[in-house]
């Protein structure tokens, strides 16, 4: 059932006709995002380019009680923007502009649809950083960051999206716009409103412009890659150089198979003789650097590392860096479905978590390859499957209930950066307890009492 033409025609109206899609080839597109096995088809699509037109969506979304859900370049992982049936899907990617750089304040104010390297590039061009950086940087844009507050290979040091936003202009259900947040560093007046919104996947506002922190760049950097005969011995490692308080900028992991498809696919000399491999990146004062790096390596030979390697310029830095962020995109060519998760549970507890993994991808008779930002513990156990093979499907679905209770019984989370979407919206209720997810409903019904964003997304409010 398409939407109905009075509300057609008013959305025409708002936006433009030609800034609305309604055919269904037009639409096929925005029926699913990155998460695999998921399709639902939306009543249409609209292109918004500024917060006005936002606010008059919203309010005759909410009057006619229409879904909405927001949507940037459809990169997420949990079903997060994945159309409710007969919705309107509201597309962001043409609010993309960069609306200051504040270099005295070290701020800069964007539009949801700029990307994350458009951010990164700009705050290089001033001697700027950015730090947070999603796999899917290149294309994924600050407003998707925002909702589901992304993660990336910097977020042990740097810590994740929610710590570079210094305010949010939102747009609320029934159309009004409020800012929240300003370029203060400290700002302790009233609640803070604007992590409220950080990380609730649209179904609480939507984001139309976002202030966001920026620090100086590092002045130095070094990369190694170590590898090992057995996935034990780079979780010690990891562990190990945690526990030295050491702080690396980059600690990544990716066992045999991903290491094998994505030198198979990136082409950077990756060693394919070994079961593990450590990408470690350390960066700040060149004397810190030089210390750390040498303690890091120390480490890595204590437990066992097979060979550990400097990147002898930046330029092998980065490629090493592009290939790890290559891992999903590299796995996928193995199979027709690819299902990537992401628990995450406290470093102390990465050895136990790896194999865990491995057993529960042996009992089942799953191929899983596991990758992942192992400095912050957050893993990505990737099975490689078919969703036409419902009994496979079964079996997958099964491992993955037993790696996420495993997850929560070591006392870790069922999503490090993914976030909750439709993919883990069963496990939330069990990993929040009933005050929090009683907490979460409540808040929801304040600010969207006729449910209109993002509709049966993370939990169901009436439940």
């Amino acid at each position: 059932m398409a939407l109905p033409e009075n509300i057609l025609c008013e959305l025409q109206r708002i936006v433009g006709r030609e800034n609305v899609l309604t055919k269904k080839e037009d639409l096929i597109p925005y029926s699913f995002d990155g998460t695999a096995a998921m399709q639902q088809m939306p009543g249409c699509v609209l292109f918004v380019t500024k917060t006005e037109e936002v606010s008059e969506i919203l309010q005759l979304a909410n009057k006619t009680k229409t879904g909405v859900v927001t949507r940037g370049s459809g990169t997420g992982l949990s079903g997060g923007s994945l159309p409710s049936t007969d919705c309107i899907v509201m597309c962001t990617v043409r609010m993309n502009r960069i609306l200051e750089v504040d270099r005295a304040n070290l701020t800069m104010m964007v539009e949801p649809g700029v990307t994350t390297i458009e951010v990164f590039d700009e705050a290089a061009k001033v001697g700027l950083f950015y730090p947070p950086d999603p796999g899917s940087m290149r294309i994924s844009t600050i407003g998707g960051n925002v909702a589901e507050n992304s993660g990336g290979l910097r977020g042990l040091k740097y810590g994740i999206t929610r710590n570079y936003v210094m305010g949010l202009e939102i747009v609320l259900p029934d159309g009004e716009i409020m800012m929240t947040g300003n370029k203060c560093v400290k700002d302790v007046a009233g609640y803070s409103l604007k992590d409220i919104f950080i990380g609730s996947e649209g179904t609480l506002g939507v984001i139309t412009k976002v202030l966001l922190k920026l620090i100086p760049k590092p002045a130095a950097k070094k990369t190694m890659v170590a590898t090992f005969d057995a996935m034990d011995k780079a979780a010690q490692t990891v562990s190990d150089i945690i526990a030295a308080q050491i702080i690396p900028c980059t600690l990544e992991f990716l066992d045999r198979t991903t290491i094998h498809c994505v030198e198979d696919f990136a082409k950077v000399g990756l060693p394919l003789d070994c079961e593990a491999l450590l990408l470690m990146e350390t960066d700040g004062h060149p004397a810190a650097v030089n210390d750390e790096a040498a303690k890091m390596e120390e480490l890595a030979r204590k437990n066992g590392a097979m060979e550990v390697r400097v990147a002898k310029d930046d330029a092998e830095a980065t490629r090493l860096a592009t290939a790890r962020r290559s891992a999903f995109s590299a796995l996928a060519r193995l199979a027709p479905t690819t299902i990537l998760e992401d628990a995450t549970v406290p470093r102390s507890e990465l050895v136990k978590m790896v194999r865990f993994v491995d057993l529960i991808a042996k009992k089942y008779k799953l191929r899983v390859g596991t990758f992942g930002h192992m400095g912050d513990g957050n893993l990505h156990p990737t099975f490689l499957t078919d969703e036409r093979n419902t009994e496979e499907m079964q079996r997958v679905h099964a491992a993955f209930n037993e790696i996420f209770e495993e997850a929560i019984r070591l006392g870790g989370t069922i999503t490090g950066e993914h976030g909750v979407g439709l993919a883990k919206k069963d496990f939330l209720p069990k990993f929040l307890g009933n005050a929090q997810t009683r907490v979460h409903r409540e808040l929801r019904k304040v600010l969207d009492p006729n449910g209109i964003l993002n509709p049966g997304k993370m939990f169901d409010v009436t439940s």
